[in-house]
């Protein structure tokens, strides 16, 4: 198999190649017929010029520009946070942020008990063909438990404490800030005239959804549901909002919380978030309940965010299938693929500056954005789905297209136009790139390609 290394390689010298041949066929008055580029190429993707996308913004500003600069969180939280961090009595901090990080990193689901039982029939049928093995029911038993035990992922509850709480609140606080900043970024920017008034957040954990959304559309919220089961959790949300204290004034005004989730069907909110919060759950029927009641209480949008692995990928993948049932939509390429990728998206931001927290840090996250009734005609621009690799005279952008295929084009100023590539070179991870989709424009095998179009490879 190729890597992406090689095959980035393999297509820089192909277009080498091509430029090459190109300019000595002019110099020459020969004219080729691109077959072999057909075949190298399936499709064609054209910029999108009808919809005079850049107006008079330059091209660092163009509207697919979505990703944030450095986030930072309010000045206000920090200093709350560095408060009750340093009036706690714990000791070996930096340790157990680093080691509860990890391991909320490296977490998997829990194994569902239909899947369970299916490895233990399995084992159960392979040890009973071996002759080497005892035989009794028993015995039998035992050996399938031992191997069960020894290669199934334990999972556990996490029942957060006061003490655990806080070393969450230092360790996924700010990285969890920047990921919400960056899902209601995108509602904003391409919706700009939606101010919600009401927003729920479920397994609200440190508050900062609330703290996100209050930074995002602070003039219009009048209210916040903050639900969590934690109840260490929901005191320490709220000391944070107050300065650190249990007294002080909050400082984001109509923030509610609570244990359980609103009982009420007729109760909905503008915005409904649950933000790494679904993997806490300890089985699928749990996720899709949960999910089923978040959708019943959304009346405009719904947020999903988990981690950037592919188990959080595939979580809200299913999460998203529940939600839509319907055969419009189309499948993520990311997990149709060969192999199968984690479709994450990229933050950085500006760390709280604890001790061992100087440097700029990056978030990796999924995310999923439902919206309330019929699509409307927005555009549909392919988005970006990994950091944009720039080389000399041209970019490579892999990108995830509304036709449900991923493509990857190689992008020039010489073949694609000025504006496109420009606006291709400043694009990062998680953009959209202002072209047209190439399924709507198939290339013919015994024609020049236009000159505006790009040339793209489907990824292997």
């Amino acid at each position: 198999m190729f890597t992406d290394t090689t095959r980035a390689m393999a297509t820089v010298t192909t277009l080498r190649f091509l430029l090459t041949v190109d300019r000595w066929r002019r110099s020459r008055g020969v004219i080729f017929q691109f077959r072999t580029l057909a075949v190298l190429v399936p499709g064609v993707t054209q910029i999108d010029n009808k919809s005079d996308f850049l107006g008079k913004k330059p091209h660092r500003k163009h509207p697919g520009i979505l990703q944030l600069p450095y986030v930072r969180l309010p000045q206000a939280l920090t200093n709350a946070a560095r408060v009750l961090l340093a009036e706690s009595s714990m000791s070996n901090v930096e340790k157990e942020v680093h080691a509860l990080t990890s391991y909320l990193w490296s977490r998997h689901l829990p194994v569902e008990p239909e899947e369970l039982q299916r490895r233990a029939i399995h084992l159960e049928k392979k040890f009973s063909e071996n002759q080497d093995l005892p035989q009794t029911e028993e015995k039998l038993r035992e050996a399938v438990l031992h191997v069960l035990r020894k290669t199934t992922y334990h999972w556990q509850e996490l029942s957060y404490n006061e003490e655990l709480s806080l070393v969450y609140m230092a360790a996924r606080l700010d990285g969890g800030f920047a990921a919400v900043s960056r899902a209601f970024h995108e509602i904003r920017i391409r919706i700009p005239e939606f101010k919600p008034q009401t927003l729920m957040d479920f397994g609200s954990g440190t508050g900062s959804v609330t703290w996100a959304a209050h930074n995002t559309w602070g003039q219009s919220l009048r209210e916040y549901m903050c639900v969590d089961r934690s109840a260490a959790m929901l005191d320490l949300a709220e000391k944070l909002l107050k300065g650190g204290s249990q007294t002080g004034e909050p400082y984001v005004p109509g923030v509610f919380f609570r244990q359980f989730l609103p009982v009420s069907p007729k109760v909905q909110f503008d915005v409904v978030v649950s933000a790494f919060a679904l993997s806490e759950l300890p089985s699928k029927a749990d996720r899709t309940e949960v999910v089923q009641t978040l959708w019943r209480k959304t009346s405009h949008f719904l947020v999903l965010l988990e981690n950037g692995t592919k188990a959080g990928h595939r979580l809200l993948m299913d999460a998203r299938d529940l939600v839509l049932k319907c055969p419009h939509e189309l499948p993520c390429p990311q997990l149709t693929a060969s192999q199968p990728l984690a479709c994450s998206f990229s933050q950085a931001y500006h760390p709280i500056p604890f001790s061992w927290n100087k440097k700029p840090k990056e978030e990796k996250f999924s995310m999923v954005i439902l919206a309330r009734g019929s699509p409307e005609e927005v555009n549909r621009w392919p988005r970006i789905t990994q950091p944009v690799l720039k080389r000399p005279r041209h970019v490579h952008c892999h990108l995830c297209c509304s036709d449900g295929h991923m493509q990857h084009a190689v992008i020039t100023a010489r073949r694609h136009g000025r504006d496109l590539y420009r606006c291709a070179r400043v694009s990062s991870w998680g953009d959209l790139l202002p072209v047209i989709t190439p399924s709507e424009f198939p290339l013919s095998p015994a024609q020049d390609p236009p000159e505006n179009s790009i040339r793209v490879d489907k990824d292997m």
